[in-house]
């Protein structure tokens, strides 16, 4: 309706009801008389009284359904029912209605009673005052506690008088517990696909008493709730949020939860969306009070989800909401940027191919580019900087996973030239990083994932013995691809309880997948041991959760590395699933004299240090660094240079530490 017509169906509404409430007041007039008569019972009309044709009258001028029939139709309200909400309605829009009801009962009962109806009105019938009425069911009155039901005072909600006035306000007692939701984004073509298809299912199943739920998966929360609220908009109904963390534990608070719910959904025509994005999936307690209340809520019921629930015995129907496509995301860039999507040179399918950003985190990087261009005063770094290269470093932060205790994040220092590895070594390497750089024109340019989605994620595994230059290796790709990287604890990963190896890795992966952050499994030996003769049920899922971790690998859209200090302990069905293989060699004494060459910052002040015999020591990369460290600390004590004594001392330590034994060959002619 228009404005007009709003305010023309508000005035005709509030009119009907006043007819409605004189019409119950004059056969509580009648009563009246007829009690004060001594007349036993009150006679049959045998024509409409004055105030019924006015009620007539002014129901033939409403331009839509009153509240009041509304909530007789709504609620299934017999005419005695509906009267006995109408007296309550009276008491509090006519002030003399007191004064009636306390003439007929007594002038200290002067409210409306069940016994008042009972004897006034007529159809009376006495199941309209039982707890599983709908007067009572869905707390449309309230009765007043203490003493005889039928002489206890009865009240109207408060929420359905203003309901039947023409207002709409949302009940005080589940203010803090819903939110009301509007459309206020655009959305992207493949999520108005999702919303034709649950409105083509709440047509199909209109007959249905209650819908199938409809849970919307996925790890975009805002926009599984723009989807929701422009599903109901075009159904011309209204959305309103309900976090599962508020739903009370106790079974009677809860029904009685869900008995106001869903009154409240049906006087607002609402449909409620649960959001249980937040769930623990492992929370069995949670998950039991989901399901006691979505199986009983009986209106129109949306879930958002990360995951799937599949604990609800009600017909659900699940969509996934992904990410805007390629495509989209494109439009969406261009959108955000406007003018200064001329800075990118044609180069926003590299940010789109890194980082799969949803549509409001893509208009956020926009704006925080936007302003960074825009500044007034920029730092001189930053104005030498390519524009592209600026919102790579904005995606990259906006997208930075949260991994908590499960993985700690590197800043990656390290380059080619610290890397002393054989030429073969580091030409695998490179290739890795070619992938990576290339993977968006192999995979989508040139068609190789329209061929075949399985296998497309980068995985690599680096082998050799501790301090061989793995994890370093591993800074010189994240920093040569500009990505972060994060080592991945597997001592918080590996849980000895069945399903949680497999509930945090994919934790990991869901969170990295949103900028394709370099993954390194440090000492995966813990995860990747030969397959395991399955002797009981834990190996039979430690296996589960190997497979499940390669699968990941596969489907990754970043780079996953695997280091081991134990390549032969590894099964070769696992390694024919891994892309590149590394082995790292322990280093000989050209390749330590490499490394002693570039140990030391350009800053270090050093005084004659011999490489080649430094090469002596019989070392790893690892190590020798740590007597380069230690060294430095002895020097910067003592407020000298860094020399050949402060390195036999750090030397002596670091032998100490690895229970070896510092030969006089190793050391000769050091001092």
């Amino acid at each position: 309706m228009n404005t007009l017509n709003i305010e023309n169906w508000q005035e005709a509404n509030q009119h009907y009801l006043m007819a409605a409430v004189e019409a119950v007041r004059e056969e509580l007039e009648l009563y009246k008389n007829c009690k004060n008569n001594d007349i036993e019972k009150k006679p049959e009309r045998v024509e409409q009284s004055p105030a019924q044709e006015r009620l007539k009258q002014t129901g033939e001028q409403l331009p839509a359904p009153s509240t009041l029939d509304t909530v007789t139709e709504m609620f299934c309200l017999s005419d005695f029912e509906r009267n006995i909400l109408l007296m309550c309605a009276g008491m509090e829009l006519d002030s003399s209605f007191a004064d009636l009801c306390g003439s007929i009962q007594n002038v200290k009962r002067n409210y409306p009673t069940f016994s008042l109806a009972l004897a006034a009105m007529p159809g009376a019938h006495w199941s309209a005052i039982t707890p599983d009425a709908p007067l009572r069911y869905w707390r449309l009155i309230r009765i007043h506690e203490g003493g005889l039901l039928t002489i206890n005072p009865l009240r109207i909600d408060e929420r359905v008088l203003h309901y039947l006035i023409g207002l709409q306000h949302t009940d005080e007692r589940l203010m803090g517990i819903i939110e009301p939701l509007f459309l206020d984004d655009t959305m992207v073509p493949s999520h108005g696909k999702l919303v034709d298809s649950m409105n083509q299912v709440w047509t199909q199943q209109k007959n249905e008493i209650p819908f199938p739920i409809i849970q919307l998966c996925g790890e975009d929360v805002h926009a599984k709730r723009t989807i929701s609220a422009a599903a109901c908009e075009t159904l011309e109904s209204n959305l309103s949020a309900l976090s599962t963390h508020l739903l009370p534990g106790n079974h009677t608070e809860l029904n009685e939860l869900i008995r106001l719910l869903e009154r409240e959904t049906n006087l607002s025509s609402s449909a409620l969306l649960v959001n249980c994005n937040e769930v623990d999936t492992n929370d069995s307690t949670r998950l039991n009070i989901i399901s006691h209340f979505c199986e009983h809520f009986r209106g129109t019921l949306i879930i958002s989800s990360r995951k799937r629930i599949d604990i609800l015995k009600r017909p659900v129907i699940i969509f996934d909401v992904n990410n805007p496509t390629t495509s989209e995301q494109h439009v969406v860039w261009e959108n955000a940027l406007g003018k200064e999507v001329q800075k990118m040179n044609g180069n926003l399918k590299t940010i789109i191919s890194q980082f799969n950003m949803s549509s409001r985190t893509i208009r956020s990087a926009g704006s925080v580019l936007i302003g960074k261009l825009t500044a007034i005063e920029l730092e001189e770094e930053e104005k030498s900087r390519e524009p592209l290269n600026i919102l790579w470093d904005v995606c990259r932060e906006l997208t930075r996973p949260q991994l908590g205790s499960l993985a700690q994040r590197i800043e990656p220092t390290a380059t080619w030239d610290d890397l002393v590895l054989p030429d073969p070594q580091k030409q695998i390497l490179r290739e890795i990083a070619i992938h990576l750089r290339q993977r968006a024109k192999v995979y989508g340019e040139w068609g190789f994932r329209d061929k075949s989605a399985r296998g497309l994620g980068i995985s690599a595994l680096f082998t050799g013995e501790s301090g061989t230059g793995k994890t370093m290796a591993s800074e010189v790709l994240a920093n040569e691809l500009h990505l972060d990287l994060y080592r991945i604890d597997l001592s918080q990963v590996v849980n000895k309880y069945i399903g949680e190896t497999e509930k945090n890795l994919s934790c990991v992966f869901d969170e990295a997948e949103k900028g394709g952050a370099i993954l390194l499994f440090d000492e995966a030996d813990a995860l990747f041991g030969k397959r395991s003769d399955v002797k009981d049920s834990h190996d039979r899922y430690a296996n589960i959760e190997v497979s499940y971790l390669l699968q990941r690998m596969e489907s990754y859209r970043g780079l996953a590395i695997l280091t081991t200090n134990m390549r032969s302990a590894l099964d070769k069905a696992f390694l024919r699933r891994i892309r590149f293989v590394v082995q790292f060699p322990y280093p000989d004494a050209m390749q330590r004299t490499g490394i002693w060459s570039r140990i030391f910052p350009k800053d270090t002040p050093t005084e004659g240090l011999d490489v080649n015999k430094l090469a002596r020591l019989n070392l790893a990369g690892g190590n020798i660094r740590n007597i380069a460290l230690n060294a430095a600390f002895y020097a910067a004590e003592k407020n000298e240079s860094v020399q050949m004594g402060h390195l036999l001392e750090a030397a002596h330590r670091e032998y100490n530490k690895l229970e070896k034994t510092l030969t006089g060959n190793e050391t000769k002619g050091w001092i």
